[in-house]
């Protein structure tokens, strides 16, 4: 109604401005609190949320206790609901919104789900346009008026939608539910009457939860690359860490291990815990096969390198940092020195080998050369002297030079020829430097740089 109208009623009527992006925020949230009672749930705007809990509802007692607990659960949120189960999404909506019955067994026959559907007012097909008022108009008031006349005149007249949704109402067909996330394959979860406030205790059930989740991954022959830890907290917040894996894992003390240490960066950072996480879940969001591995009965020799141990330690520094942070050197086909390697996420793919190269690279190269004034006893000779950051350098001893031609195919822009020289100035600074430009025949005024220290 008009606010003028809604004022004369009630004087004392508050009034605040609509938000309807803050409005979908909440709904969107309840739907991830709501993922404490089933992997699959939707928001279903303005104001509800779909579950799929086919198959869950004898964890918390029936369908009778489970409503129930969503609905009190809300209740101590601060929200009035109403919930309902249904065989169909678009009927346990209609029941929510429209009836007060709040549950309709599954096994339900057609004929008694068209008798139910057929008291609901037609506003329950939540149709837009002008449908439900060309429906008021030839006086249909019920969805039992519908049901009663033939389908084809109607559906001329109001549409295939009105059809469409009718059928829905009456589980003829089923709308499809699409979750704000998708349901892991694997899933690991414990409950608790109280909720945990102490790390210690959050630890210990992640290594339990660690240890629930490896015989799933087995019997399926995968491994976890990358997991997921959702704790739900008594007030309805939702808190989430995830970790991920340089290869397939499905040893429980190492996950756990993973998860503890993401925990643990995440607490120094600050993890509001309220009144405590009374549902924990433990998911493996990515797997990949994995086969069983051939243990070595003899002891390794005495510096060999041991694989597992490297990517145990890549997977501990990818869950305090990172795994994106964790870099390792990759050999790239490019003879240009600054393109060569190439510093990648050690997580992603196996370490490369490097070619050999007979020529000596510094220990330290510049990720762009950097420019300094040269002095040389011929143009295309040895350096003699440079000076580079304001300061100038005699070089005593020198080595080179090694040429090194710019790339000529593909779309590379026009660049010179670089001669490099290894120098030693008469502080013992190692130097490399080059020269870019042969004298004559690419440039008149060849350009000098230092590239790296030694």
């Amino acid at each position: 109604m008009a606010v003028a109208d809604a004022r004369a009623r009630c004087p004392a009527l508050a009034l605040a401005e609509a938000d309807p992006k803050a409005d979908a925020a909440l709904v969107e949230g309840l739907a991830d609190w709501s993922r404490r009672f089933t992997p699959l749930a939707a928001p279903d705007p303005p104001d509800g949320v779909l579950l799929d809990v086919t198959g869950a509802a004898h964890l918390f007692g029936g369908e009778a206790a489970l409503l129930d607990d969503i609905e009190n659960r809300l209740r101590r949120l601060g929200f009035s609901a109403r919930a309902a189960i249904a065989p169909g999404p678009a009927l346990a909506r209609a029941l929510a919104r429209f009836s007060n019955m709040r549950n309709v067994a599954s096994e339900t026959g057609q004929e008694a789900l068209d008798r139910l559907v057929a008291a609901f007012p037609i506003e329950a097909l939540e149709l837009e346009g002008d449908a439900l008022a060309g429906m008021r108009r030839a006086g249909l008031r019920r969805l039992g008026d519908l049901l009663e006349r033939p389908r084809g005149p109607l559906a001329a007249r109001f549409g295939k939608e009105a059809m469409t949704r009718l059928d829905a109402l009456t589980c003829r067909i089923r709308d499809p539910i699409a979750p704000r996330f998708e349901a892991p394959a694997f899933i690991a979860e414990r409950r608790f009457p109280d909720g945990l406030t102490r790390q210690a205790d959050l630890e210990t059930t992640l290594k339990r939860l660690s240890a629930d989740l490896c015989p799933m991954l087995e019997r399926a022959g995968v491994g976890a690359r990358r997991l997921e830890a959702v704790f739900y907290r008594v007030d309805g917040a939702v808190k989430r860490i995830a970790v991920g894996t340089n290869r397939p894992l499905r040893n429980p003390d190492r996950l756990a291990a993973l998860l503890i240490e993401r925990l643990s960066a995440v607490a120094e950072e600050g993890l509001d815990t309220g009144y405590g996480f009374d549902v924990l879940r433990l998911s493996a969001t990515e797997v990949e096969s994995a086969g069983d591995t051939q243990t070595n009965l003899a002891p390794p020799p005495r510096g060999a390198h041991d694989d597992a141990d490297l990517g145990d330690l890549l997977d501990r520094l990818g869950a305090r940092l990172g795994l994106r942070r964790v870099l390792r050197l990759h050999s790239e086909a490019a003879h240009l020195p600054e393109f060569a390697v190439a510093a990648i996420p050690a997580a992603f793919g196996p370490p490369t080998a490097f070619p050999a190269q007979e020529a000596m690279r510094p220990l330290r190269l510049f990720e762009r050369p950097e420019p300094i004034e040269a002095i040389a006893l011929f143009p295309d000779g040895p350096p003699l002297k440079f000076r580079w950051r304001r300061v100038l350098r005699e070089i005593v001893a020198f080595e080179g030079p090694e040429r090194i031609a710019p790339p000529w195919w593909g779309d590379a822009p026009a660049e010179f020829t670089r001669d490099y020289f290894h120098v030693q100035d008469k502080e013992g600074q190692l130097f490399w430097l080059f020269r870019e430009g042969l004298y004559g025949r690419e440039t008149d005024r060849p350009h000098w740089f230092v590239h790296g220290l030694s």
